[in-house]
């Protein structure tokens, strides 16, 4: 599409016309085809050159009183919804959100091309084999037998543990720890400070009664293709055998995911959730924030549990749950409706009592 760079210190942005924007989105355009947005905000934070998106009246609403030169609308809404239009552009589509999605693609700063290479301050072990297409950052280790992938990135003070892979195209943020034989799939993005292997939180009683015992955890952690983990979250290794993440799923920022937890395919788990050790997780769940789901359960595919939920229950597929202890979705709204109407029931006081003080 027609869209040309607008100089900013480290990175390259984009502005478009709306014509180019309309072609782009396969999108029926309403107003200046020449008017050139400069970037992307919300309705009521937009400026004339800045594009914003309506879904609904309430974003309607918005526009209408902000200063945003145009909006992404869905196809079928009521214009006048949007007030005067005069000098606005309104460019008509299908799904605001995916539109908007497409537009963030293309005004994200574009950062400066990584060279392959080895940084100078990196340390690479002799019989590590790093590809020549990839990038070896500041302060990075790479231990005894790793392997480093094609166009693999690691930005700086990434540690690559011993015998561990990180497979062709994955992205490894600043302080990314990578243990000892864990394997990470490609195309990954980890985020900083993710440590990747760590040991599982394991003890038990001391015979003697004077402590705790170390179980020793033996195992790894293999990471799919496509696999995104926000920044400060864990994946523990195994006790034995391999902690698993699914290809394709998304994990936010300061998760813990516990020992031997087997996440399937294209799951999204939300930031502050824990799974404890040897949850087994479907394709496709999603879990909200601050979720905590119990050691040893199952999660069927398709599942979806509330933020703040506390999981101590196997869940079958394709439920929504919520609540602590949590249940299905559909009874804790009934429990939830009972509480409320408890709460407004006029409470009779004893004949001659009062709210005053005791005199």
């Amino acid at each position: 599409m027609n869209a040309s760079p607008q100089s900013t210190p480290g990175s390259t942005a984009y502005s478009a016309s709306a014509h180019a924007l309309s072609v782009h989105l396969r999108a029926d355009l309403i107003g200046d085809a020449e008017k050139v947005f400069t970037g992307l905000e919300a309705a009521e934070l937009a400026g004339s050159s800045h594009l914003t998106f309506v879904r609904s009246g309430k974003f309607a609403g918005a526009f209408a009183a902000g200063k945003a030169g145009g909006a992404l609308v869905k196809r079928g809404m009521d214009l006048s919804l949007l007030g005067d239009l005069s000098g606005r552009v309104v460019l008509l589509v299908d799904d605001p959100d995916l539109a908007m999605l497409a537009c963030l693609e293309m005004f994200a700063p574009q950062e400066a091309a990584v060279a392959p290479g080895v940084h100078a301050s990196a340390v690479i072990a002799a019989d590590a084999r790093v590809h020549a297409t990839a990038h070896v950052g500041p302060n990075c280790t790479v231990h005894a037998g790793a392997v480093i992938g094609a166009g693999v990135v690691l930005v700086s003070d990434v540690t690559v543990g011993a015998a561990a892979v990180v497979g062709d195209g994955t992205l490894l943020h600043p302080g990314v720890r990578v243990l000892s034989r864990c394997v990470v799939g490609r195309q990954c993005i980890i985020h900083s400070g993710v440590v990747i292997g760590a040991d599982g939180f394991g003890y038990r009683p001391d015979p003697s009664g004077r402590g705790l015992l170390k179980i020793p955890h033996i195992g790894n952690v293999v990471i799919g293709d496509a696999v995104e983990i926000g920044a400060n979250t864990c994946v523990d290794r195994a006790k034995f055998g391999s902690t698993t993440i699914g290809s394709g799923t998304k994990i936010d920022n300061l998760v813990q995911i516990a020992h031997n937890c087997r996440v399937g395919r294209c799951c999204v788990i939300c930031g502050n959730a824990g799974l404890a050790g040897s949850v087994v997780m479907g394709d496709g769940v999603i879990v909200g924030g601050g979720a905590s789901i119990a050691d040893n359960l199952t999660i069927g595919s398709g599942v979806k549990v509330a933020g703040g939920s506390g999981v101590m229950d196997d869940i079958p597929a394709g439920e929504t749950w919520m609540g602590m202890p949590a249940g299905p979705a559909s009874e804790w709204r009934r429990i939830f409706v009972g509480f409320k109407r408890m709460g407004r029931r006029d409470v009779k006081k004893p004949k001659g009592s009062s709210d005053g003080a005791a005199t």
